[in-house]
C-alpha cells in the first residue's frame, strides 16, 4: 500500500506518494484556484502513477502553521477520505520534529513514528 504527503501550509501545494521505497512528487502553485480544486490535484497525481484513493493506506497531511485556506481545506480533505475509505492519517507540524534540521518529506511517515505524532488528530496552526 502506498503513503499519501500533502503539504497546503506554504508557498507552493506539496503532494507525494511513497510506493514500495519509490517517490513521486509534485508541486503546484499555492493559489485560490488551486485550493478549490485540491481533490482534483491528488487524484490526478495518483492516476498519473496508476494509483487511486482505495490503494492508499496513511495520509500524512501539514497541519501549519502557514495558510489558513491552505490547511484548512487540505484537513477538510483528508478527514472526507478518511470518512469514505477509513485511511488512516496523520496531522503533523514540521515543528513536531524537535531540532532536526533539513526535513525531507520522505522521512515524514518515520518521523511520525518517532515522535509518537498521533494517528487522525487535528490541531491546525494558523498563522496571523
Amino acid at each position: 500500500m502506498s503513503k499519501l504527503i500533502i503539504d497546503a501550509a506554504k508557498d507552493k501545494i506539496f503532494l507525494m506518494i511513497i510506493n514500495n521505497d519509490i517517490n513521486y512528487n509534485i508541486t503546484h502553485e499555492n493559489t485560490k484556484f488551486n485550493y478549490e480544486k485540491l481533490t482534483i490535484l491528488i487524484n490526478e497525481f495518483l492516476n498519473s502513477r496508476n494509483l487511486n484513493l482505495k490503494k492508499v493506506s496513511q495520509i500524512y497531511v501539514n497541519r501549519g502553521p502557514g495558510s489558513f485556506a491552505g490547511i484548512r481545506n487540505s484537513l477538510s480533505i483528508v478527514k472526507a477520505i478518511h470518512f469514505s475509505n477509513k485511511t488512516d492519517y496523520y496531522c503533523f507540524s514540521f515543528d513536531d520534529f524537535d531540532d532536526l534540521n533539513d526535513i525531507k518529506y520522505e522521512n515524514i511517515p518515520q518521523l511520525c513514528e518517532k515522535f509518537k505524532v498521533k494517528k487522525n488528530l487535528i490541531n491546525p496552526i494558523y498563522l496571523s
